[in-house]
């Protein structure tokens, strides 16, 4: 068995079974590979490695990772990966991840430092690798790459870890960030922010961290300029945010929900009110708004 990386390479037999256990784990580990995304995170975390360490801490975070795939949604799924060792490799134990999630729990800042030091990384291989079909090879300011803003809820949550409920009376408020491929691609996630269950949807201080966190993740430079479209609904759209995407240079689109009642409201707008303007009036003017 070749092992370039840290997951084995697979190679396929003749047996007298009808199937194989997690053979679809075969598509994510040869992904890993190919983007370099598990030497990029082996890289990044090396510093936080003790010199006795038996398991890297980078593939530690990626198996916990690749659980997420078969549909594991707690530490204990975790089990779904040692035992197929011939797909995912050597794995560390239940309490090895337990004490290697509580030291990075320990420096929350250094640990998101090194995952998003390798992230990127991974994604500037694959687009490499798509070539001219890379979601940012031709963008222009007539057809930019289009980046989703917008919260959402989830399911799994801890009452010991003081969680608080939603306005929704659910559970869970990360602010997600996705690139829009179009209906050939679909999307793409580029990060994600973790915020109290309780946070406001408009709180234009997460909004700000995730529109860097995502033009990091794109590759395209701090300001790229009208190449990008950013879309955000209402919940989203408060001065702080749409000045930071002024800041950024980019197109900005903002959506909300009109009411009922519009129609009727129109009609009693004075008629110089509704005309639009020849001309810019408002400094943001050069930051149009598209229509998705």
């Amino acid at each position: 068995m070749n092992t370039t990386g840290l997951y084995p390479r697979v190679q396929v037999d003749v047996a007298p079974v009808s199937g194989v256990g997690q053979a679809g784990g075969v598509l994510l580990t040869e992904t890993v590979r190919a983007t370099g995304l598990d030497q990029a995170l082996s890289a990044a975390s090396a510093p936080g490695r003790r010199p006795l360490a038996q398991h890297d801490p980078g593939k530690v975070l990626l198996d916990a990772a690749l659980a997420l795939a078969p549909g594991g949604d707690c530490l204990a799924d975790v089990a779904s990966v040692p035992a197929e060792p011939d797909v995912y490799g050597p794995a560390a134990s239940d309490p090895l991840i337990s004490r290697l999630l509580t030291l990075l729990a320990s420096d929350v800042d250094t640990a998101e430092r090194a995952i998003n030091t390798a992230r990127p990384r991974a994604r500037e291989a694959a687009w490499t690798r798509a070539g001219e079909h890379a979601p940012h090879r031709r963008v222009t300011a007539k057809h930019p790459l289009i980046i989703d803003l917008d919260a959402t809820l989830v399911t799994a949550h801890s009452e010991r870890e003081d969680a608080r409920a939603t306005f929704k009376n659910g559970f869970g408020f990360p602010l997600l960030a996705f690139a829009d491929h179009g209906p050939d691609g679909g999307g793409e996630m580029l990060t994600c922010l973790l915020r109290p269950d309780n946070a406001g949807s408009n709180t234009a201080a997460g909004h700000k961290t995730v529109i860097r966190q995502a033009l990091t993740q794109v590759g395209m430079g701090a300001r790229p300029g009208k190449k990008v479209l950013t879309r955000i609904d209402g919940a989203e759209s408060t001065k702080e945010t749409i000045e930071e995407l002024v800041k950024r240079r980019v197109w900005y689109s903002v959506g909300y929900t009109l009411p009922a009642s519009t129609p009727e409201l129109y009609r009693i707008i004075p008629e110089h009110l509704r005309r639009r303007p020849t001309a810019p009036t408002a400094p943001h003017a050069r930051a149009r708004t598209w229509q998705s």
